[in-house]
């Protein structure tokens, strides 16, 4: 990929608006999760806390916390997301515009500056945060900034996969002190990718184009082929593209998807060259899915996701699927959870519960129209 068109990408990722709104209908069926799936890496069995705790981020910088963070600030809504499902949302001080969905977001300090989102390094500064969570759409130069004003800044991988939103989901826990929070919610994610996985694993899988503004589409090598894959299809450009690329018409045409699948900001694609010229798009075997719900690397929008492309995707192998809610998860330790934060009395770790919380009150959904060159990605 040429340095422009990286440029381009990373602009593209920058553009991540609100998350999910209102959920599907979850199904009924309860399910019980391990809270080590076979495809899990090792930081899923984590479920207790300790501090001090020192971890390698994506820059190579070794970030060392030594106690749990009482102040979180996230610079992309993927990060907002997690904390809000694995019960840090009281930590949490300063959000990006885009994460202000999440319920109580109005109390945090939005920190983005731009019509692209990017963060402003005055309004995180002024935070006074413990902690900087920023994914990859985050620029190098940002995460300098930050820390050059003395701030503690982690900065993620790009998830490639289920797998690494699952690792990453579990990294903030262990970095926030809310590791069985975190285990929860890849619990409850686990089961419903499990859920439409077993469904799916004997259909003759569609192939799936994926779309996004400004000519670019979905490859291989991305958490949003492996959704699709759950759901019972298969990425149209699979053993040929991989990542996010911009691609030119002709592709575009030559791919011949057996079903398309349009993000809810960007369904006028159906109706412009050359989508609009693809047998599926003529023949309506499109799929319309929350943006948010697909681009978003967090466990809430892995859940929907893939709850929703399957029933468009697949719908006849997952009409009676029993997909699950979040209080309908629970997960099984071996030994109790405990917090992060050490007794003022014993400076051992507290004994905390291992029931998983509740999923709460529906988010209402927040249309963002995004103007400009390039559509909304991922963080």
């Amino acid at each position: 990929m040429s340095d422009q068109t990286t440029l381009v990408a990373v602009v593209l990722v920058a553009l991540l608006a609100v998350a999910p709104a209102t959920a599907a209908a979850s199904g009924g069926g309860a399910a019980t999760v391990q809270t080590e799936p076979a495809d899990a890496g090792s930081l899923q069995t984590q479920t207790t806390c300790e501090f001090p705790v020192t971890e390698t981020d994506v820059t190579g910088t070794e970030v060392t916390i030594s106690e749990r963070p009482e102040r979180v600030t996230t610079l992309q809504p993927s990060a907002a997301q997690t904390m809000w499902e694995i019960g840090g949302r009281d930590q949490v001080v300063g959000v990006s515009k885009f994460a202000t969905y999440l319920d109580g977001a109005g109390e945090w300090t939005n920190i983005s500056t731009g019509g692209f989102g990017g963060a402003s390094i005055e309004k995180v500064v002024g935070t006074e945060p413990d902690l900087v969570l920023a994914p990859n759409a985050v620029q190098e130069g940002t995460v300098e900034s930050l820390r050059d004003a003395g701030l503690t800044v982690f900065k993620f991988e790009q998830a490639a996969n289920i797998t690494d939103v699952r690792e990453k989901t579990t990294l903030i826990g262990k970095l926030t002190g809310n590791c069985a929070g975190a285990t929860a919610a890849n619990a409850w994610m686990d089961a419903n990718v499990e859920a439409a996985r077993e469904a799916t694993a004997d259909v003759e899988r569609p192939t799936v184009l994926y779309p996004l503004s400004g000519g670019f589409v979905v490859g291989e090598e991305t958490f949003i082929t492996q959704m699709i894959r759950a759901a019972g299809g298969e990425n149209v450009f699979r053993g040929e593209i991989t990542g996010y690329q911009e691609v030119n018409d002709e592709v575009v045409l030559t791919s011949e998807p057996d079903v398309v699948v349009f993000g809810d900001t960007t369904t006028y694609l159906s109706g412009e060259q050359p989508y609009d010229q693809l047998a599926a798009v003529q023949n309506n075997r499109t799929v319309v899915v929350n943006t948010d719900w697909l681009n978003q690397p967090a466990p809430r929008s892995v859940v929907f996701a893939v709850r929703n492309l399957s029933t468009g995707v697949a719908p006849n192998a997952t009409s009676d699927v029993a997909f699950s809610a979040r209080d309908e998860v629970t997960v099984e330790t071996e030994t109790p959870t405990q917090t992060a934060v050490a007794s003022t009395e014993t400076g051992e770790p507290t004994e905390t519960t291992t029931e998983t919380p509740g999923f709460g009150a529906v988010i209402a959904l927040v249309a963002v129209a995004v103007a400009g060159l390039l559509g909304r990605r991922r963080d």
